[in-house]
């Protein structure tokens, strides 16, 4: 499940970008080839307006050929055509590159506006929560109590008992405090999971928390969570906010590692890859479509930063070129253009490899 679910973020967050480099190549009087909906093996096309609609056997995303957008069609072609990429404004064409990391943006600020109007479950303070808020379980300790009964994370508590005696409140608090009072008997603990109540029984311990060894515990942190429903205009509002700092937030820490990456010291054990990403898609989706669709515009934002880079291949390194023209008012020569494309998509796939690689490692 967790595999078909990132094919469709994937295909989803694709098929946007790829959109938003063909609506505005439309726009700006580009004549646009085609319109790919998944990649090759073509299975059937429908041609409207100049632009044929393939789709094609494997959906993991699209792609847009804009006539003269690749170096080897400019170097073919002799003359470039008016509806050319090349023969368009550099404007034009910066646009046109823009739009799809653009696009990326904007669907991701709408999703953040879809979650907050649906409701987002939020951490609350004990002393405002409402009756709707639950006891979650928000983690577990590597090789505590509670991990080595394999109570999961993201569950509700509904129940807490010891003997005769029971937790009635069922907040961070009373938890913490009945696991003390009772902390040499065996709790049984029920919380709810894929909407069926489970039991468990788990012998509190002391030494975990390091301000009290004295306290007995199980190894989990706890919160009391509720959904939260903004309207639209709030709603809005936060969005633009999470957008902003997410995408501050990523820019910050790519540069971060790039950097750390010269000077030798990046730890690229925290570098998800693609095996990595469905193993977060899944758990996303355990806590709810709510989580799915805001881990889906965090991807979103990813995307869109690393496609800014100014490398070979990527949308940021384009448009380096483009702006190099513009200033020195030459076009650079298409067919070195092409080579250094290649070599920057050749290094982006070592990359990818070698993030897979650390994918595999960390599972195994």
């Amino acid at each position: 499940m967790a595999i078909l679910l990132f094919f469709l973020v994937l295909f989803v967050l694709i098929l946007v970008h790829e959109w938003g480099h063909f609506i505005v190549a439309k726009k700006t009087g580009m004549r646009v080839d085609e319109f790919g909906i998944g990649f090759p093996p073509k299975l059937f096309g429908i041609k409207w307006h100049g632009t044929e609609y393939t789709f094609n056997a494997l959906p993991i995303g699209g792609f847009v050929r804009i006539k003269g957008e690749n170096a080897e069609d400019v170097s073919n072609a002799g003359d470039v055509e008016e509806d050319s990429f090349a023969a368009k404004s550099k404007w034009a064409q910066a646009a046109v590159l823009i739009a799809g990391v653009t696009m990326n943006v904007l669907f991701a600020w709408v999703l953040f506006v879809g979650v907050f109007m649906v409701g987002l479950p939020s951490a609350v303070d004990e002393s405002t929560a409402s009756d709707n808020a639950v006891l979650t379980i928000t983690h577990v300790l590597d090789d505590g109590p509670a991990d080595q009964a394999f109570l999961p994370a993201g569950v509700v508590i509904t129940g807490l008992s010891a003997g005769s005696a029971t937790d009635e409140v069922l907040s961070p608090t009373s938890f913490s405090e009945f696991t003390q009072d009772h902390g040499d008997q065996k709790l049984i603990i029920s919380y709810l999971q894929d909407e069926q109540v489970q039991e468990i029984s788990i012998q509190p311990v002391t030494g975990l928390i390091e301000e009290d060894e004295t306290r007995a515990a199980i190894g989990v942190a706890l919160s009391l969570v509720e959904t939260v429903k903004l309207p639209v205009h709030l709603a809005m509002v936060d969005a633009t906010k999470t957008t902003i700092y997410s995408l501050k937030a990523i820019t910050v820490g790519l540069a971060s590692l790039i950097g750390q990456s010269f000077q030798g010291t990046a730890d690229f054990s925290q570098v998800a890859g693609p095996i990595g990403i469905v193993s977060l898609v899944g758990d996303a989706a355990e806590f709810g479509l709510t989580s799915l669709l805001m881990f889906t515009a965090i991807i979103s934002l990813n995307l869109a930063v690393i496609n800014m880079l100014p490398f070979p291949a990527l949308d940021g390194g384009r448009l380096v070129m483009v702006g190099i023209e513009a200033v020195t008012r030459t076009s650079i020569n298409p067919v070195w253009v092409g080579r250094v494309n290649l070599a920057g998509f050749a290094l982006l796939m070592l990359l990818m490899i070698a993030v897979t690689y650390n994918d595999i490692i960390k599972i195994l």
